[in-house]
């Protein structure tokens, strides 16, 4: 076996193949748990010297991180960022001072985590997530940095990244996703979003209705829980809005701030619990009135209710359980009246498929249902059989696709120039829309 894994190794001269052996090295795709991924990183010595921010939730994260990121780079701090899943190239999941990483300095580091995993001929197996977390982390931790922000990739107790200490912990939204892995309840899948809690370091919880089960784990563990409603707030709306920090708290306010670029009504929940995260670590990261301002105002993050320019309007949503569809939903109906609304939709099989689909339901007209590149993913036919189960409006078509390339095409050849297309659900959906850059609708044929 470990003359195979030499003459295997010989071979892996690009990510791409990097990649592809990194799945085939454990019989899970995901194993729930720290104690390999935490051996392989005591081998590979790896620590930080920069203040660490955890992120997890079930929606918000990718938001959250981006914000944080924005307004620390406008502040004029060394930024690093790992987060999860990317939408086209693997590659996203890294970036550096704001620059996503090449693949070329991956590379280095894949071959570091597997010097480590197969030390002396004791191997440890690592899930493709282990592994590839491995590698970037150690790529952060070598950069010089000045903070390090980690978004969990599911769960937070028993996740990758928490085998790093947070300085900060910022839990999101908390909704049924997972639920296989992580419990069929919120209170269940609170406790294990509150695994990322540290004691004596702040906690900030930006869920408005949190379970109460991470309340009670910050209270168990010592935390220094930052809690939306009770320790900081927000008013305001998209035009004008302010934030401000209990008096225990320090309390700091800012006012007049204009809505963050990210659009989505749930953008002033996300970013508020930002600025907490920022003001419970002002005496280690400072950041000026002008910084949360300026960061705030250029804040980019593909896919997140991600409006192209053109005709039709061409919506890019990342939402992928009811939770976020339902925010889908609300930000979709904010916009406007169009004629017709063509939905563009690919979704995991283990997904509340169902649920979804009758939340977003009213405000569709014509369904583009599409098959996925993984296994994991419902087919286009599978998507139409439940939404026909579901469906309540007669008049609504629905046809389905090999491909979400080809159902964004279909969808535009339909489409009149006054309609608007919705491209939503898994990372896989947008992405595949996006691979391509991103796409322009102003067909001649539809301008004409």
């Amino acid at each position: 076996m470990r003359a195979y894994m030499e003459t295997a190794m010989e071979h892996l001269k690009t990510l791409s193949d990097w990649l592809a052996y990194c799945e085939r090295l454990h019989p899970k795709s995901i194993d729930m748990g720290l104690e390999r991924v935490r051996a392989v990183a005591r081998r590979m010595g790896l620590a930080f010297a920069c203040p660490i921010i955890t992120v997890a939730g079930t929606n918000g994260k990718g938001s959250t991180c981006a914000m944080l990121e924005a307004i620390l780079l406008q502040a004029g701090y060394r930024t690093g960022v790992f987060t999860s899943p990317h939408l086209v190239h693997f590659e996203e999941r890294c970036r550096v001072r704001g620059d996503i990483v090449n693949a070329t300095d991956l590379i280095a580091y894949f071959s570091r985590v597997e010097a480590a995993r197969t030390q002396n001929g004791h191997e440890i197996s690592l899930s493709y997530f282990e592994f590839t977390t491995l590698a970037i982390l150690q790529l952060l931790a070598d950069a010089p940095l000045d903070v390090v922000i980690l978004e969990v990739g599911l769960g937070g107790r028993l996740d990758a990244v928490n085998i790093l200490d947070a300085d900060c912990a910022v839990i999101t939204s908390i909704d049924l996703d997972h639920m296989e892995l992580l419990g069929t309840d919120r209170e269940s899948i609170g406790l294990e979003k509150a695994g990322i809690m540290r004691a004596g370091k702040p906690v900030v919880v930006s869920d408005p209705v949190p379970p109460q089960s991470i309340l009670d784990h910050a209270s168990e563990v010592g935390a220094d829980l930052w809690r939306l409603g009770r320790d900081f707030n927000f008013s305001g709306d998209q035009q004008q809005w302010g934030w401000a920090a209990s008096k225990d708290k320090g309390g700091r306010r800012y006012a007049g701030l204009a809505y963050p670029a990210l659009r989505g009504a749930n953008q002033l929940v996300n970013a508020s619990g930002v600025l907490a995260a920022l003001t419970a670590l002002r005496e280690r990261l400072p950041v000026t009135a002008q910084a949360v301002r300026v960061g705030l105002s250029m804040v980019e993050l593909p896919g997140r209710f991600q409006i192209i320019p053109g005709q039709p309007t061409l919506v890019l949503d990342v939402a992928h359980n009811p939770h976020s569809v339902a925010a889908l939903t609300e930000n979709l109906d904010a916009m406007g009246f169009y004629p017709c609304t063509h939905a563009v939709f690919g979704a995991m099989a283990d997904k509340d498929l169902a649920l979804m689909l009758v939340r977003v339901g009213p405000l569709i007209d014509k369904w583009y249902f599409t098959d996925l590149p993984t296994a994991r993913a419902a087919s286009g036919e599978a998507l139409r059989a439940k939404w026909e189960a579901v469906k309540t409006r007669p008049e609504v078509t629905a046809n389905t696709y090999k491909s979400p390339e080809l159902a964004l095409q279909a969808a535009v050849e339909a489409a009149d120039p006054a309609d608007r297309i919705v491209v939503f659900g898994s990372f896989f959906t947008v992405g595949g829309i996006l691979k391509g850059g991103v796409p322009r609708l102003s067909a001649p044929h539809l301008a004409a």
